[in-house]
């Protein structure tokens, strides 16, 4: 698949097949998340791989009972990795490792959808919960979840603003 089609194919999926993905499908959507720019290349992101029912029913309740976190075969969790990125201040840890995370996943979202599965950018959860859910240390916050899974149907595509709405040249 070519990217501009993986770009126009990729959309949210809330509802999954129970068939397992693939820990190759995983391997490859986790090293093609971490090729995304970074600030400074200090790669300020790790990611959390959830195939564990009771840890994705944690995940799905801290997401605000979001069921299809729970019923996707795999969530990977994408987190920013403060300790990382302290040496640009607070603009790295409030900003530069947010950037990261997306970049990262938007790589993973679309080489997801170029193979045939899909998943969600869940941003609505209680960190708090997902912290506890996945143990991680202090210098880690969760920023993403990503379930990936078949979809059990077509996703239906967002409608998107016309660009006119949204682009600006040399000032608004």
């Amino acid at each position: 698949m070519e990217l501009v089609e993986a770009i126009e194919k990729r959309a949210s999926v809330r509802g999954f097949t129970e068939e397992e993905v693939p820990e190759q499908l995983v391997s490859e959507m986790l090293r093609l998340g971490m090729l995304a720019p970074s600030a400074g290349n200090l790669q300020a992101r790790d990611f959390i791989v959830v195939r564990e029912r009771d840890v994705k029913s944690k995940l799905s309740k801290a997401a605000f009972g979001q069921e299809f976190v729970e019923s996707a075969p795999v969530v990977v969790v994408c987190c920013a990795n403060l300790a990382r990125i302290r040496n640009y201040g607070v603009r790295g840890t409030d900003l530069y490792c947010l950037q990261d995370v997306a970049a990262s996943a938007e790589n993973m979202l679309l080489y997801v959808a170029s193979q045939g599965y899909g998943s969600c950018w869940v941003g609505a959860f209680d960190e708090t919960q997902v912290v506890k859910a996945l143990g991680l240390p202090e210098n880690v916050r969760p920023v993403i979840i990503l379930p990936v899974g078949r979809p059990k149907e077509v996703p239906r595509k967002a409608p998107h603003l016309k660009m006119e709405a949204v682009v600006h040249r040399e000032k608004w």
